[in-house]
């Protein structure tokens, strides 16, 4: 049974890596082969092709060595004891199903460029991307061709020369998110954005209280949206979140489907379901998972004793609840509370002046200071992030004894934790802020906190777990809720607003049971030209790693060259695996 991988090289894995996180986007052509080689020839050459190329050779390395293990596990095993036990199992997942909720994931059909279509008509059956040096979104006229979010601008140009760029407008995304969400919340007041252009609702009380079926009620709104907005929207309509987003999909653009509600019909779907459309599986899990042989949903249960077997890896209750389509069906707006970290990052063609790549910094710090300043946030530990024209990532922390939230202070951090790793040649220059204050909670103020955080300072009072690494198109970012990152380009749309903790109603679901899909791995080193220097640090003030979430005792006051090293340790695929305590197969 045992299997041999050839490289990289030798293998479609790295085309259809090349290809990017994108290609499910709604408007590609179901057949991609020729445009993925297309991307995969303009790459050549290129520092993101031997990126990608390195990746692709560690993930064929995995691979072998997952294959290697399920060889020898399966040994002596009893598969048909084992298969009889997972019976078990999924039937007792079964009995936890919940029909009794009705959930619709709305999502904004091609939101930035049909937003531009309205403030430039001329645009109108014109192949488009929004965005240059990587494309935010596609016009479905560009899709045809193959351009999608997150590509670089010039592969997109290659694969449609007519290709029109358009520059990236926030503001005006974000006053027609705005009205968008203010329509959703007319049928769920307690809503859940997952971005500025979707959502999901709990639309059960609503169709109640007004006599609708679903399908009216969803379509009542749609045309409401149209309406006030001139803008599309497609929705799904299923009884948890997993598979309303999924179904949001089916019938793109200006569109909605809905999963009939029974055990029978959701199982049905399922079955021939590529494993890629399940929200929380990417590139990565895609491909470990077909390497032992499960392409669709369905494939799950017939290799449900190696799933079993390889538990670890793999994440067998993830697996079977995907499976079954079984899903959280608890729709709540994004709390305060929440809130783990807050940043700005820059993305820009390469640069290596110490100048010009301090004036990114500059206007990132601006930026950051403006977003804590609006949403009220305070914080003590600050992240830098830097992307090489390498594509590779770094991050460089340092924790403080006072609140901060003006650009001085994040800008002399920020500057502190560059100067050693000068001289650089980057892609992107990010800060990040953790172990957050709320400055609009009343209970207390920040000098007391202070005061308070001295008078005890070696114990974390703060405790908050930080949103863990992931690599993603060679980048570590959080990720929110099951989802991978569908593309770089969605870390530039901007955050929609929230309502408050949701009343507790009669139709609301009591009890839900999450289910994470295994999170993924990310490895970075420190760059070559880069050694640890001391950073000045307050007196007796702990660390915490902003990837793994453990407060560091060894870090000294007057040195961080600790909190530096343990970070670049994190970002190694085993540390990340240990950190976090569960099964990873990586979802990229």
């Amino acid at each position: 049974m045992a299997s041999t991988i050839p490289p990289s090289s030798q293998t479609a894995s790295l085309v259809h890596r090349l290809a990017g996180p994108s290609i499910n986007k709604a408007g590609l052509a179901k057949d991609q082969s020729e445009i993925n080689r297309i991307i995969a020839e303009v790459s050549k050459g290129s520092q993101f092709y031997e990126n990608e190329k390195k990746k692709d050779r560690e993930l064929t390395a995995r691979i072998e060595k997952i294959l290697k293990e399920r060889d020898a596990v399966i040994q002596g095993a009893d598969l048909e004891k084992i298969e009889k036990k997972v019976d078990h199992l999924i039937a007792e997942l079964e009995a936890e199903r919940d029909l009794s909720q009705v959930i619709v994931h709305v999502d904004m059909d091609a939101f930035f460029a049909n937003v531009e279509l309205l403030h430039n008509p001329e645009l109108k059956g014109k192949a488009f991307g929004v965005g240059k040096g990587v494309l935010t979104t596609a016009s479905y006229e560009a899709r045809k061709f193959g351009v999608r979010s997150g590509m670089a601008g010039f592969v997109a140009k290659k694969l449609c020369p007519e290709l029109i760029f358009v520059k990236i407008n926030f503001s005006r995304y974000s006053e027609m998110s705005k009205k968008v969400m203010d329509v959703f919340r007319q049928y769920d007041p307690n809503m859940a954005p997952a971005g500025c252009d979707e959502g999901y609702l709990n639309i059960t009380q609503h169709c109640q209280d007004n006599g609708l079926t679903p399908d009216e009620c969803v379509e009542q709104m749609r045309e409401v949206v149209f309406k006030k907005t001139s803008l599309t929207v497609s929705a799904g309509i299923a009884p948890n979140k997993m598979l309303a987003k999924i179904c949001s999909d089916k019938n793109k653009p200006n569109g909605q489907f809905h999963l009939p509600f029974s055990s029978p019909s959701v199982r049905e779907f399922m079955r021939d379901l590529p494993i890629r459309k399940i929200p929380g599986i990417g590139r990565v899990s895609e491909r470990l998972l077909d390497s032992i042989g499960i392409k669709t949903c369905g494939n799950i249960y017939d290799h449900r004793a190696i799933l079993f077997l390889l538990d670890k890896q793999f994440g067998l209750h993830f697996m079977l609840r995907t499976y079954l389509g079984i899903a959280s069906n608890v729709v709540i707006p994004h709390q305060r509370e929440e809130r783990k970290s807050i940043g700005a990052e820059r993305t820009f063609s390469p640069i290596e002046n110490t100048d010009a790549i301090v004036a990114k910094l500059e206007e990132v710090a601006e930026e950051l200071e403006s977003d804590m300043a609006d949403r009220g946030w305070a914080g003590r530990t600050v992240t830098l992030k830097y992307k090489l024209h390498t594509y590779q990532v770094f991050t460089r922390a340092r924790s403080i004894g006072k609140w901060i939230t003006k650009k001085e202070d994040l800008l002399a951090i920020g500057k502190e934790l560059l100067q050693p790793e000068l001289p650089l040649k980057i892609r992107l220059i990010g800060l990040r802020v953790t172990k957050l204050r709320d400055l609009r909670d009343t209970s207390s103020g920040i000098k007391r906190e202070d005061e308070r955080m001295s008078a005890e300072a070696m114990v974390d009072a703060d405790e908050e777990m930080l949103e863990g690494a992931e690599d993603n198109t060679a980048e570590h970012q959080s990720r929110p809720l099951n989802q991978d990152s569908s593309d770089s380009a969605s870390r530039y749309k901007p955050q929609s607003t929230t309502g408050q903790a949701p009343p507790s109603t009669s139709s609301r679901p009591h009890t839900s049971t999450s289910s994470r899909p295994p999170t993924s791995t990310s490895t970075s080193s420190r760059p070559p030209n880069s050694a640890s220097k001391p950073h000045s640090q307050a007196a007796d003030e702990r660390a915490q790693c902003p990837v793994c979430n453990k407060t560091l005792m060894s870090v000294s006051a007057t040195d961080n060259q600790g909190l530096n090293a343990h970070i670049d340790f994190c970002l190694s695929r085993s540390a990340i695996v240990e950190a976090q305590g569960q099964a990873s197969i990586g979802s990229q």
